[in-house]
């Protein structure tokens, strides 16, 4: 890993709605799919599923910290979901789906917890947030199928009805907006 290399654990419900954003933003060199916070080594899919693993499906991103730093990989991330809905995102429920920053150090923690306590008190959204903060203890990759997901299937019925829309919502002013410290 480079000097300027970091990386960042989220969760913000089905993985592939979340990797296909972040697959999409400069600065980022690789997105993957997996599974974290849980309490089951090597988790299968469909124990994560079935809630049987205390897992989140979430998504590894490495990032060039010279060119998009953590703080903004957060404002990416609660954009592009709803981080005030528990263990949910639109018709995916369960704990798997839940919103999860895991944090790799202290400074990574000090941030997602500033991030969150100033957009409580922005009142950004309409409900208090109850995304998780939670330290990474090991990240899972997922089964291969999962992986650029969106890009394998952009004609699938959930990519075209659930991911696409997120894809349109994120789009490059919006984007370019959070870059530059103006969120809307």
């Amino acid at each position: 890993m480079k000097n300027d290399e970091q990386t960042a654990v989220l969760g913000g419900g089905c993985f592939w709605c979340v990797a296909a954003i972040f697959q999409r933003i400069d600065g980022i060199t690789s997105v993957t799919s997996g599974y974290a916070g849980g309490n089951r080594d090597n988790p299968g899919y469909e124990q994560v599923c079935a809630g049987l693993t205390g897992h989140a499906e979430v998504v590894k991103i490495d990032f060039d910290s010279s060119v998009i730093d953590f703080e903004k990989i957060l404002d990416i991330f609660f954009l592009a979901h709803d981080p005030t809905t528990l263990n949910r995102q639109g018709a995916d429920i369960g704990t798997q789906y839940r919103s999860i920053i895991l944090y790799q150090n202290d400074q990574q923690k000090k941030v997602a917890e500033k991030k969150i306590n100033d957009l409580n008190r922005a009142g950004i959204y309409k409900k208090e947030i109850v995304t998780e903060v939670k330290a990474l203890d090991h990240f899972w990759p997922a089964e291969v199928y999962h992986q650029d997901y969106y890009e394998k299937h952009p004609f699938a019925g959930y990519c075209r009805v659930v991911i696409l829309p997120k894809i349109t919502k994120m789009e490059l002013p919006k984007i370019a907006r959070i870059l530059n410290n103006h969120i809307d």
